[in-house]
């Protein structure tokens, strides 16, 4: 008998140039096997990260009547998936959104800033309506700045110790989601890393990543998607981590060595087989 593949509402925004967000969701899921069904926060030319003047289109009213259809309709999602969000508004579309899916894995990537600051767009109101969205997810997968703001601490500029690494994952959890990862992280025994928290293990997990000296935007979509696409494909936490972590170092890597201007993104098209890749060595260790 046909099973069809694992559905996901993917609840973020769509950025014509620049590989990011919805552009780059899309396809990383589908390769993964898993059906995206998008849900557009909104719709711009580019990414907000360099190109001028951008063309925007808010698509608010549209989330609240494509969820109503999708109830009348009688669709089931396997996963709701949410990511940047542009008002209060959205959120408590999102809020909805994973109300009339409870049985759905809820993953939230609280997109709210990074180096240190939160983007400009994202009021102080939306920070603190955030920790909503975190309430009622099952993964979050902030990078340190994220985690940061959702902790109201200040940013952590140093590296952290191995013992505030596990605090910072612990404290995270205890705001609700059962699996944290935080992406971007310099330890100070054993430099950049993303680390994880499985609360119902009580287990905590790093993997180590090589650094490159170059930013790309949309990397945090893509670590996110593939993380997510390896928890519906029975994954666990640090097997879905390694497979991310992989995945998005062998993209950036990929990028750098062909010197393209870093506002494009990362080379998606050249590295996408990659995922049907399954047997590698894996690089996860305990935290």
């Amino acid at each position: 008998m046909y099973k069809r593949p694992a559905r996901v509402a993917a609840i973020h925004d769509l950025s014509g140039f620049g590989r990011c967000s919805l552009s780059v969701i899309l396809p990383v899921l589908s390769a993964m096997g898993v059906q995206v069904c998008p849900v557009p926060t909104a719709v711009l030319s580019t990414h907000t990260g360099g190109f001028g003047e951008v063309e925007f289109r808010d698509l608010t009213d549209y989330i609240g009547p494509a969820l109503a259809h999708y109830r009348r309709l009688g669709l089931e999602f396997e996963c709701v998936y949410s990511g940047f969000l542009g008002s209060v508004e959205q959120i408590d579309h999102c809020l909805d959104f994973f109300a009339a899916y409870p049985d759905a894995l809820a993953v939230v990537d609280p997109v709210m800033g990074d180096h240190g600051k939160p983007y400009k767009t994202y009021t102080a109101a939306m920070q603190r309506r955030t920790a909503e969205l975190v309430a009622v997810a099952d993964a979050i997968t902030p990078n340190l700045t994220e985690a940061c703001i959702l902790l109201d601490e200040p940013y952590a500029f140093e590296p952290l110790t191995q013992q505030k690494a596990k605090s910072m994952l612990a404290r995270l959890s205890e705001k609700g989601p059962r699996l944290v990862v935080v992406t971007g992280v310099s330890l100070a025994a054993s430099g950049m890393c993303n680390i994880g928290y499985d609360k119902e293990r009580g287990a905590f997990w790093c993997v180590d990543c090589d650094y490159v000296p170059a930013t790309y935007p949309g990397t945090g979509d893509i670590f996110a998607s593939v993380l997510t696409g390896g928890f519906l494909s029975g994954d666990s936490l640090p097997i879905a981590m390694d497979r991310a972590t992989r995945f998005v170092e062998t993209a950036i890597k990929t990028t750098f060595s062909y010197g393209t201007d870093p506002r494009e993104g990362v080379m998606l098209e050249r590295t996408l087989h990659l995922l049907g890749e399954r047997d590698q060595a894996a690089r996860y260790r305990l935290l």
